[in-house]
């Protein structure tokens, strides 16, 4: 899926568990079918996974993961991953690597929602408790800063739509969207607050139409607190988008700085993701959708 990514099997996870955690070398080992595109997914057990990088890039995920997921998770108000064991590199594996408590539930479809506002609510909870952590020392999030930074990777990758007709990409208007996004933002950003950051429908586990988990905290840390807001876009109908909206009490700058930043996410997702990944590139061509029907 990337450019040098890091070979792994199910043989090197065995062999991994059985030098660093034999306790757990009789059980199990499965690829776990993960939409996720910088870290491989094992079942070990019934109970485990285990998650590996692909790339360095995913590496700094894990060991982020493994630093700040203890503190993070008497804080809110959902499950999260639960770090067992911290794995150490070795041989065929040149990066930390983790093994987690098995969370169980189903990602959310958009179009496919049961309790779509409920869910609404849920995540809009969970953004809540993100923003109210005052936890010292925190990394600066993946995609917590300036609207700026994203422009040019923005409009190169709508040159790259436009250049692909079969997707019936808009690019005049999806470019209005940008600018007037950029227009609104300013010079100066917010006050930063804590972040998920990667609020993707495969970051969220759903029970009963509900949120049970939020998983992949790699990209966590603090910045613009419109990077949380994705979920409005990517997951959620129009009626569900106003109550995430309104409980979270976004004010217009925010809100456009919001939409702006998940399309810019999509815009950069479809191109590189059409072959590659299905699901990210099924979900890009919703957010685009849903950005241009709500302006």
């Amino acid at each position: 899926m990337h450019p040098g990514t890091h070979p792994v099997d199910d043989h090197l996870v065995r062999r991994l568990v059985a030098a660093q955690f034999p306790q757990w070398a009789q059980l199990p080992v499965t690829r776990w079918p993960s939409g996720g595109t910088v870290n491989a997914m094992y079942r070990l057990g019934d109970a485990m996974v285990v998650r590996l990088p692909l790339l360095a890039g995913g590496a700094a995920d894990v060991a982020a993961e493994q630093k700040w997921l203890p503190r993070l998770a008497p804080l809110l108000p959902t499950a999260v991953p639960h770090v067992l064991g911290a794995g150490r590199p070795a041989e065929g594996c040149p990066w930390p690597w983790s093994v987690y408590r098995w969370l169980p539930g189903e990602h959310p479809r958009a179009g496919a929602l049961t309790e779509p506002v409920r869910l609404a609510q849920d995540l809009a909870e969970f953004v809540t408790a993100m923003r109210g952590i005052t936890l010292p020392g925190a990394p600066r999030a993946y995609r917590g800063g300036s609207l700026a930074l994203l422009d040019a990777s923005t409009r190169a990758a709508i040159e790259q739509l436009r250049a692909l007709p079969e997707e019936n990409v808009d690019g005049d208007a999806v470019s209005a969207v940008w600018d007037q996004a950029l227009r609104t933002a300013g010079p100066n950003e917010p006050p930063p607050v804590w972040l998920h950051a990667d609020l993707m429908p495969g970051n969220l586990l759903i029970t009963d139409g509900r949120l049970s988990s939020v998983i992949d905290f790699g990209c966590m840390g603090t910045g613009d607190p419109a990077c949380d807001l994705f979920p409005a876009w990517n997951l959620l109908p129009p009626h569900a988008r106003a109550v995430f909206r309104a409980l979270l009490d976004v004010d217009d700058p925010t809100w456009l700085r919001a939409r702006a930043r998940t399309l810019s996410h999509a815009l950069i997702a479809l191109p590189y993701y059409r072959t590659t990944n299905p699901p990210m590139a099924t979900n890009a061509r919703h957010v685009i959708h849903a950005v241009l029907e709500e302006v």
